[in-house]
């Protein structure tokens, strides 16, 4: 059976393990389709907003910015984040959460979830050598995507245990992007959305921590009144406020832990998290999130958007499951290998937004 990782080998050329997965990924085709996939705001709304792209090139920057300053590994936090949404579907978080509903429907208990997506994207569903599926990557990249947030043991993953420790923490590389991810969506979202003109810095004023970052920028001599200016040093101020609090809560314990779990599970999940940030910020970005989600990921100009998403989606798979005449030979040749709705789902999950929404067009003579 072939293993899901490879074992290092510092002979195999000049770059380091990691290093090597780094590459690997960039020049991969899930990848590069990530341009083209939505974070918040549909792509083709505006040439300024997020996409899966640059939020994944965010998280890594500020992923490599932790391990840097907590004295880990860069570059295995840096291939983590480029990899962590690979799994995710046009249309951001709708898409997987119509294919899941539509694959349970169908008999399929597992349904889909992203996480295990990226992970089956980086194990099987690229392509690159002709011995065997996936990218060949390290375990400590693997497990890192598998496990990117807690908790990590769930029923579809139960036959990952013996090989990924499912009641262990990942490294603490792992953990260190799980919160840049944090970090980089809530402040970028809070970029897009004011600048969209979906929710006003009066509305984020009610939250303490918003209200902390305020104060940083207005002493930097940046009035509100310069709204431009204003909501660029917010974003990087909010940016460098969760930044900093999480290196001083977390440097203590990143010292002591690196020794005992260098690069692979050895933390056993019910122990609290080494990495992460104070109790009062902690507090403050969950009602921050919480804030978020009820000012603008539920705004109606958002909704609209993603209930059309929604709509393709679930039309696609209707197509392709009733039809198969519609799929491409390769496609159809993978039906020996899993089930002709999974195959489906795959496909589906793979597509741009746009791909998504001309082949939604050209089957069903519709406008999106």
């Amino acid at each position: 059976m072939q293993p899901y990782f490879r074992f290092y080998d510092f002979n195999e050329d000049f770059r380091d393990p990691f290093s090597r997965d780094r590459d690997r990924v960039i020049h991969c085709g899930s990848f590069r389709r990530l341009e083209y996939k939505t974070q918040v705001f549909l792509n083709h709304e505006g040439d300024y907003f997020r996409t899966r792209l640059t939020h994944s090139l965010e998280v890594s920057q500020i992923a490599r910015t932790l391990a840097r300053m907590l004295s880990l590994n860069e570059t295995l936090a840096e291939v983590i984040a480029l990899s962590h949404d690979l799994g995710h579907t046009p249309f951001g978080h709708v898409g997987g959460d119509t294919l899941d509903r539509l694959l349970k429907s169908d008999g399929h208990i597992n349904g889909f979830e992203h996480n295990f997506q990226s992970f089956r994207v980086l194990t099987k569903l690229e392509k690159r050598y002709k011995d065997y599926d996936g990218l060949n990557l390290t375990f400590a990249t693997l497990e890192g995507v598998l496990k990117h947030s807690y908790p990590y043991r769930k029923r579809f993953l139960s036959h990952l245990d013996e090989t990924f420790s499912l009641d262990k923490h990942p490294s603490l590389e792992a953990m260190i992007v799980d919160c840049a991810d944090e970090i980089a969506y809530t402040s970028h979202d809070i970029d897009d959305g004011v600048k969209y003109g979906l929710i006003d810095f009066e509305i984020l004023y009610g939250n303490a921590l918003c209200r902390r970052v305020d104060e940083t920028v207005r002493k930097e001599g940046v009035s509100r009144e310069e709204r431009r200016l204003y909501r660029h040093r917010f974003t990087a101020g909010l940016i460098k406020l969760l930044v900093e609090d999480l290196i001083a809560h977390s440097k203590p314990k990143a010292v002591a832990y690196a020794v005992e779990a260098p690069l692979c599970a050895t933390i056993d999940a019910t122990e609290p998290l080494p990495i992460g940030f104070s109790d009062e910020t902690r507090g403050e970005l969950k009602r921050l999130k919480k804030l978020l989600f009820a000012k603008l990921y539920t705004h109606e100009t958002i909704a609209r958007k993603m209930y059309a998403g929604k709509q393709c989606i679930e039309a696609l798979y209707k197509a392709f499951v009733v039809d198969e005449s519609l799929l491409a030979e390769h496609h159809k040749a993978l039906f020996t290998k899993r089930p002709k709705h999974r195959v489906v789902a795959d496909y589906i999950a793979s597509m741009t937004d746009r791909y998504a929404m001309k082949l939604y067009r050209e089957l069903y003579g519709l406008s999106l």
